[in-house]
């Protein structure tokens, strides 16, 4: 291997200069564009970018909104759910797919994950449905896709909506078909370390539906339709055409930095073999998109110290599961209640991965893992 971690170079978990700096040109034009516009709300690149994004994602309609939380918002709102409804979720996901169904009023229903891909289990989605059952949620974690076909199947055996929570998976594939294109409704967020990022918050909501999209228009600007007349109750939730225009910009970028993302979780995993740890396992079925990397390992505490002393960043998704989070103790869940998630949540950490990692930083990451595992014998 290349790089001695004696050196203490640092390795940063994302590097979003580089990505700018490889750019700069065309994200610095399409800025100036807007200044000089200076319609900043609902201007054109906002209907352009929306336009492009369906096309990408082999959807109808794509709506761009304020954030990723926003685009399961409204999604909800959209489709109706609220008090009294219950929505079946995996507890292995950022709080906001579970805030976003609080906030409309419903329940969440956890039901546990696969240990290999993180992603909900549909054998466990069907054993949760009760009469109150109004949607579904998967999330398609770290960039891989949840299995879909049996979330559909179940989905029209007892007549529920489905919502992907596509946040992390712009990109990705399941059976050749893209994230945010099977179920009711895609969501999907730009945050700026999302794969596809802006320079600021951002989502989109996608789907096929001609009336879906008609009232996720109108719930993004109060709810008015026509201005000032107001059907629903809605949310300031607009995409700024400044963070639509840089999106266009990167959007033709996005295949080749998941095609980069791929072929640096692919050194990872080969160089990885033999290690005391599990790689990710990337379903035959899927097209992984690798917004992170994540490993397991059973000392995941003292190695993530470990890194860090090597200079190395590593970071923890999701140290506390949702079913267990303070704010959500009415529901009424205890420890041990969805073991798979729970061990995940103590085992798993992110290694650095982004399309501009250097093979020589890689290999400081490899070699820190391997000095600690040796150690750990």
């Amino acid at each position: 291997m290349g790089s001695a971690v004696s050196e203490k170079t640092r390795v940063p978990l994302i590097d979003l200069k580089r990505q700018y700096h490889s750019i700069k040109e065309e994200i610095n034009s399409a800025i100036q564009d807007v200044l000089e516009s200076q319609a900043f709300i609902l201007g054109p690149q906002v209907k352009e970018f929306e336009g492009l994004f369906a096309s990408y994602c082999n959807t109808k309609y794509a709506i761009g909104v304020s954030s990723g939380t926003d685009a399961l918002l409204l999604a909800l709102k959209s489709l109706g759910v609220g008090d009294g409804d219950e929505v079946i979720t995996t507890p292995f996901t950022f709080f906001a797919t579970i805030e976003s169904i609080c906030n409309v009023g419903a329940k969440p229903v956890f039901a546990d994950i696969d240990p290999e891909t993180y992603n909900i289990r549909p054998d466990l989605i069907e054993k949760s449905i009760t009469k109150k059952t109004k949607a579904i949620i998967p999330v398609h974690l770290y960039g891989q896709c949840a299995d879909m076909e049996p979330i559909l199947e179940i989905a029209k055996k007892h007549d529920l909506r489905v919502i992907e929570d596509s946040a992390q998976s712009v990109g990705a594939e399941y059976r050749g078909k893209k994230a945010g294109s099977m179920g009711d409704l895609g969501c999907f967020s730009f945050f700026p370390s999302k794969n596809l990022g802006g320079m600021g918050d951002g989502g989109m909501v996608t789907c096929n539906s001609e009336k879906l999209e008609e009232v996720i228009h109108m719930l993004r600007i109060h709810g008015g339709k026509p201005k000032n007349y107001h059907a629903a109750l809605g949310i300031n939730g607009r995409l700024d055409t400044i963070q639509a225009s840089i999106l266009i910009k990167k959007l033709g970028h996005l295949d080749d930095w998941c095609d980069k993302r791929r072929q640096k979780a692919s050194y990872y995993t080969e160089k990885m073999k033999g290690f005391d740890l599990v790689t990710p396992k990337v379903m035959d079925f899927n097209k992984h998109a690798f917004h992170l990397y994540v490993i397991r390992v059973k000392e995941r505490d003292r190695l993530m110290e470990h890194l860090k002393a090597d200079n190395i960043d590593c970071a923890v998704y999701y140290p506390v599961p949702q079913h267990l989070q303070e704010c959500l103790a009415d529901l009424g869940y205890k420890e041990g209640d969805l073991p798979e998630t729970e061990m995940a949540a103590k085992e798993t950490l992110a290694l650095p991965v982004f399309p501009e990692i250097t093979e020589e930083e890689q290999d400081c990451v490899i070699e820190s893992v391997k000095n600690f595992l040796s150690a750990s014998k």
